[in-house]
């Protein structure tokens, strides 16, 4: 059994025009969503796609042995900073209802987790019923938790700051996780929105270990996508600090974190790995997505990120285990069926 917990949608090209349309008349002509088929949204995982190195979801999917995706909004397409608000709520939802649709044409392969309307024009307690509508009627497992909601433009509150208190209220309340994955980066900036994820992830790990979140919400479940951005790979900048303050090691503090390991080396993973524990990682790959390019120098697709971890030899078999399915099923609570019968 492999359970990735870094999938996203794939849908029909309709669901992005009508986003179009709504950035174009701001919701003056209204903010009806377009009618998609079954037959449509099936096509979105069947068809080939030139933008997923022109095979469908499904062939990533099959072909790297996933079994269980975990399938949220595609962040860069979010649209958290644009207004007014009322667009942003209805395309979060409608990508939601979309995902539950998924997980209903594909109920061995799909499970839901929910974008929000992260708009700041909204207060963080209207963010909050799309999270219960999704978790509490539509069976999502999880949340996305964009740290930059105005995407680049300007500074947001760390998510150490209270702003973000009502948000974690909810999500211990719900029992379920926050996968904490950036948006979009709008212009003017300085870096593409794959390198914006990575900067808001590493900003988020060190505002959340330098405040009191994990001791004010301890049942509180956080994964830092992309491997944790730049933390596990730069942690030895952190640990004379905390010898300094004589605080709890900082070693200790970032494994109160969950961590996916959707990187495209192996030995980015083994050091992520080595830094946290595999205890604390989750098989993510994002597949297909940025990484869905083959690699010339070993013919394999650098998101084929279950050949990295088959890779690395000193993995017993339990933690291959924990890592590739049951920290991921006892995260989630997920219910899994005992064999996966993939439909395709």
């Amino acid at each position: 059994m492999i359970v990735d917990v870094h999938g996203h949608v794939s849908a029909p090209s309709e669901l992005y025009a009508w986003k179009a349309g709504l950035l174009a008349h701001r919701g003056s002509h209204g903010v009806r969503p377009p009618t998609l088929s079954d037959d449509q949204l099936r096509a979105a995982y069947t068809a080939p796609n030139a933008s997923f190195g022109d095979v469908s979801h499904f062939h990533h999917l099959d072909t790297a042995g996933v079994d269980i995706q975990l399938i949220s909004p595609r962040p860069y397409q979010m649209m958290h900073s644009e207004n007014p608000p009322r667009i942003v709520e209805a395309f979060t939802e409608e990508v939601n209802n979309v995902i539950h649709r998924n997980t209903q044409l594909f109920p061995d392969r799909f499970r839901g987790i929910a974008g929000l309307p992260q708009t700041m024009d909204l207060s963080v307690e209207q963010w909050i019923p799309e999270l219960r509508r999704t978790v509490t009627e539509l069976g999502f497992v999880g949340a996305l938790l964009n740290p930059d909601p105005y995407e680049g433009t300007k500074v947001p509150p760390p998510l150490g700051d209270k702003f973000w208190y009502p948000l974690y209220e909810a999500l211990v309340e719900l029992d379920v996780p926050a996968i904490v994955h950036a948006a979009g980066c709008r212009a003017p900036a300085r870096e593409p929105y794959s390198l914006h994820f990575i900067q808001e992830e590493t900003v988020a790990i060190w505002s959340l270990l330098s405040s009191d979140v994990l001791k004010d919400f301890p049942e509180l479940k956080l994964i830092i996508t992309h491997g944790g951005g730049a933390i596990p790979y730069q942690v030895g900048r952190f640990l004379p600090g905390g010898v300094r303050s004589g605080a709890t090691p900082y070693l200790d503090r970032l494994r109160s974190l969950y961590f996916d390991t959707c990187l495209y080396t192996q030995n980015s993973i083994e050091l992520l790995l080595d830094t946290v524990g595999v205890d604390r990682c989750l098989f993510g790959t994002e597949k297909p997505g940025t990484g869905s390019q083959i690699d010339p120098a070993t013919g394999r697709w650098f998101d084929d990120i279950h050949l990295l971890v088959e890779d690395i030899e000193w993995l017993t078999v339990e933690q291959r285990d924990a890592l590739l399915h049951a920290n991921a099923e006892s995260l989630f609570s997920l219910r899994l069926p005992v064999t996966s019968e993939r439909t395709a």
